[in-house]
């Protein structure tokens, strides 16, 4: 393997060379940072199993590739059709335990999903409501094999009695007894069978705690991240005592790339969950307990010198979701020193890039970028180019170049 602690110039020329055949725009995955950022999650996950958040990924061949390193077991999918997709396209033993962390109304894939007993023994749903039972029995029909279920708590933070909110709004579920009674609720549903609980705290998963030039304000995410943590480590044992009071359970799933160590470090948790620590976009940059490496790029190719120190690079409009501000635009990353421009940005059709090494750029020149977030960047391409030292070692689709497009 590669030493990851390349010169930026050296990284730059070593991406131009492997992909010099390609035209850009384009996508890749430098496998060396991959790997290297699944060999750290790992370790962070302090043997606790991983399930690889697929929307983070979206990429069949490189969620396969997750999957076969030890220390990574099962898929946490975003959509029941993706779900299903994953599961039916096989190996078996490869997707054989999907979890969907989100809610489904989609009758018509829970129809499928009731029909075919292999599929129902290896995708669970999530529910936080009885409407969610009831849609489940009344789209999938009888008789069929029953339907597995995992519960959503809500993670956020409520101090001053509940006056004051810190985190997602997901899960109504928020305290053991609301849990237990809708445990209680599915174990009386003879088509329904509870086998797991999750809870994701994304205001400590996907929240730096160091944001750059902002040292007071990370220094309030810091103490705020460690009371809701403490908080939630005691709340999740006693909704965890309070469902296996009710029915026993197969996993208790929590976590996401930055909070591996904190959840996993909780006993009532069973496995974690991560998948953007796999590509380390910019989001996951201002942490200080992990640095991963950047190992999802994209490349743009300058097509105008508007003037002394800017180059203009064809399209790079490609925002991640999320509060609309600067932190969701994509970065330019190399050559080095470039920044977007403050009045236009990321452009849907031209990204001015502004700087002196903008002096350098030619016509034709690659920049390359890094995106906000993990897995949207293959919303936006059909194949990433996986860099294997100086070469493109193959080019695989992604969800979209395999048509398949979940939300």
């Amino acid at each position: 393997m590669r030493p990851l602690l390349e010169p930026p110039d050296a990284l730059r020329a070593r991406y131009d060379r492997a992909t010099a055949e390609n035209d850009p725009p384009l996508a890749a995955v430098d496998l060396a940072a991959f790997q290297a950022n699944a060999a750290d999650l790992v370790a962070r996950a302090g043997g606790k199993p991983i399930r690889i958040a697929s929307k983070s990924v979206r990429c069949r061949h490189l969620l396969a590739e997750a999957l076969s390193y030890r220390g990574f077991a099962g898929v946490l999918a975003f959509t029941l059709p993706e779900a299903l997709w994953l599961a039916s396209a096989g190996p078996e033993d490869r997707y054989g335990d999907i979890v969907v962390a989100y809610p489904t109304a989609d009758r018509a894939a829970l129809h499928r999903l009731a029909a075919d007993e292999r599929l129902a023994a290896a995708i669970t749903l999530m529910v936080d409501d009885v409407d969610h039972l009831d849609l489940i029995e009344k789209s999938a029909g009888d008789p069929r094999p029953p339907i597995r279920v995992c519960v959503d708590l809500d993670t956020s933070w409520r101090p001053a009695g509940g006056r004051i909110r810190v985190g997602a709004r997901r899960s109504p579920l928020h305290t053991p007894q609301a849990v237990a009674a809708l445990a209680a609720e599915i174990t009386r549903r003879g088509g329904l069978r509870l086998v797991g609980l999750m809870g994701y705290e994304a205001h400590i998963a996907g929240l730096g705690d160091a944001p750059p030039g902002r040292h007071l304000y990370g220094l309030a995410i810091r103490g705020v991240q460690q009371r809701s943590a403490a908080e939630l480590a005691e709340r999740r044992a006693a909704v965890v005592a309070a469902v296996q009071a009710v029915a026993p359970l197969e996993f208790v799933n929590g976590g996401g790339t930055g909070s591996l160590e904190r959840t996993a470090a909780e006993p009532a948790v069973t496995e974690v969950a991560a998948g953007s620590g796999l590509y380390g976009p910019t989001l996951f940059d201002t942490y200080r307990s992990f640095t991963p490496h950047p190992a999802a790029l994209f490349a743009l190719p300058v097509v105008r010198r508007p003037g002394p120190g800017v180059a203009t690079v064809l399209g790079g409009g490609y925002p991640a979701s999320g509060p609309g501000d600067r932190t969701r635009l994509p970065s330019p990353y190399l050559p080095a020193g470039l920044r977007l421009d403050g009045q236009e940005g990321a452009g849907e059709v031209q990204t001015p890039v502004l700087g002196r090494a903008a002096d350098a750029l030619r016509i034709g020149d690659r920049v390359w970028f890094r995106h906000a977030k993990a897995g949207e960047l293959c919303e936006r391409f059909d194949a990433l180019h996986l860099i294997e030292g100086d070469r493109v070692a193959e080019v695989v689709p992604t969800y979209r170049g395999e048509g398949k497009t979940f939300l």
